[in-house]
């Protein structure tokens, strides 16, 4: 088990919620909430955040897991499993809040980005915040096609997917039907030819043109959208 990378803590709920906070070169820029893979607020995610601020954005990674990571997939799982779904979502509102408080915030919405079990939260803290939520990029995570309510959605939604992936192309685009039928908003859904996970170059999934095609892609839809 490992140890999170924090630099500021904010309020969530009636508690304090911990995260990392990267500001863009010029000090001020459109708040963007960076959500955490299953493994933790890893060195990884923090890179994420850096190069995210390095594109000019105030970018905030929430640690829900409160400062344990793993590189261990049954731990991972386990990680997963113990998270408090109510908390998340406390502490992924709480993240919105502040970056919108925060005076170098120049944008009156925030975009959400997030990976693996984040890219799952994204889709769900965007309906559940509406208007607050400009922008929504998934990475190769889906909540329950299911149980997930979408009325509430406002933000436009680009996603990105492996195609050899345990999440199936058919419950991405059921997912993309569904946010259509329940918020109007049509889904711009992207595949890519390799493996969950392509992004992140600490694992061996990683394929180098998947993740700068869909970074290049992702950057430019968030620029567009978080104002």
């Amino acid at each position: 088990m490992g140890v999170s990378e924090q630099n500021v803590e904010f309020p969530s709920g009636e508690g304090t919620a911990h995260g990392y906070l990267e500001l863009p070169p010029r000090g001020s820029g459109p708040g963007l909430v960076v959500i955490q893979e299953w493994w933790g607020l890893t060195s990884h995610i923090a890179d994420l955040t850096r190069r995210f601020a390095a594109e000019g954005f105030v970018a905030l990674a929430p640690d829900l897991y409160g400062g344990a990571t793993t590189h261990d997939g049954a731990e991972a799982m386990r990680l997963m499993q113990e998270l408090p779904v109510d908390g998340a979502a406390r502490d992924l509102a709480g993240a919105v809040d502040h970056l919108l408080g925060r005076p170098e915030v120049t944008s009156a919405t925030v975009g959400v980005v997030g990976f693996c079990m984040g890219g799952a939260f994204v889709l769900t803290l965007a309906a559940q915040q509406g208007e607050r939520v400009s922008a929504a990029v998934p990475f190769y995570g889906l909540p329950d096609v299911g149980a997930t309510d979408y009325s509430g959605l406002r933000a436009a939604v680009q996603g990105h997917y492996a195609i050899r992936d345990r999440i199936t192309r058919e419950a991405v685009e059921a997912t993309a039907e569904k946010i259509r039928e329940q918020s109007g908003v049509e889904a711009d859904v992207r595949f890519y030819e390799a493996d969950h996970a392509f992004v992140n170059d600490e694992r061996p999934s990683y394929d180098e043109a998947s993740a700068t095609a869909a970074w290049s892609a992702a950057v430019a839809f968030l620029k567009q959208h978080v104002r």
